[in-house]
């Protein structure tokens, strides 16, 4: 059973004459343990995309089932809960809380009420893991990007999710930090990762690309995935019977 399954998901964004179909019947499976880099320019859709399948939004049409529970169907606390134990997020601006260190910004999801138990063991070992010991201690305007971005990376893992999904991870950072947070994202284990960017760099890591335009998902060929178009094809015969 795939980590992450979206089908038929829509989403229309902006009202009256600005009103635009932003997503058209996107479908995506990811796997555990694959890292799935979606490509696209800005303004395409990607994000939007990425707030969908981690709960932050509701699509208009479609179901998004993430670890054997449908997204769509929870209830707003349900799926707070769902978020904070199965999502972790990375986001370009990497999102910090300035008031405090970066250890108790690695902690804070753990100390949430509904997490999972051992979350304040697992946010040392991981700022342990990932070379934030002597740093640790200090606040996010005293620290590089590629810092910052680390600590963000252990925050998203604190919580043991089984999804990981990083909307222009290295958007903030330079090529030598990029390279460094890139490889952090390609070797998690275990969890499903899905990566949204503008930057083929940043894509060329993953296991697969795909490209949203003009709505839909498709392939490097420029076809729709082979899942894809197999559920495009019975839509359009539904449709016409």
């Amino acid at each position: 059973m795939p980590v992450l399954e979206a089908r038929g998901i829509a989403k229309t964004l902006g009202a009256g004459r600005a009103q635009r179909r932003i997503l058209d019947g996107v479908d995506l499976e990811v796997q555990a343990g694959e890292v799935v880099a979606v490509l696209g320019r800005s303004g395409s859709g990607k994000s939007t995309l990425l707030h969908l399948l981690g709960g932050l939004d509701s699509p208009d049409a479609g179901r998004i089932v993430l670890a054997g529970q449908e997204l769509t169907a929870q209830t707003p606390r349900a799926l707070a809960k769902m978020r904070l134990r199965h999502v972790g997020f990375v986001f370009q601006s990497f999102h910090l809380i300035e008031e405090l260190s970066g250890e108790e910004n690695v902690l804070l999801p753990a100390r949430l009420p509904g997490a999972g138990r051992d979350g304040e063991r697992r946010a040392r070992r991981l700022i342990s893991e990932l070379g934030l010991s002597e740093i640790a201690g200090r606040r996010p305007h005293e620290l590089s990007g590629g810092e910052q971005q680390r600590l963000a990376i252990a925050r998203a893992l604190v919580n043991d999710p089984e999804l990981v999904l990083a909307d222009e991870p290295t958007g903030n950072l330079d090529r030598e930090n990029g390279a460094t947070v890139l490889a952090l994202l390609r070797n998690l284990r275990r969890r499903a990762v899905v990566i949204v960017t503008h930057e083929p760099e940043a894509a060329a890591i993953a296991d697969r690309v795909l490209h949203l335009q003009d709505g839909r998902l498709l392939a490097d060929d420029g076809r729709l995935s082979a899942e894809g178009a197999r559920l495009r094809t019975a839509r359009v015969l539904r449709e016409s019977a």
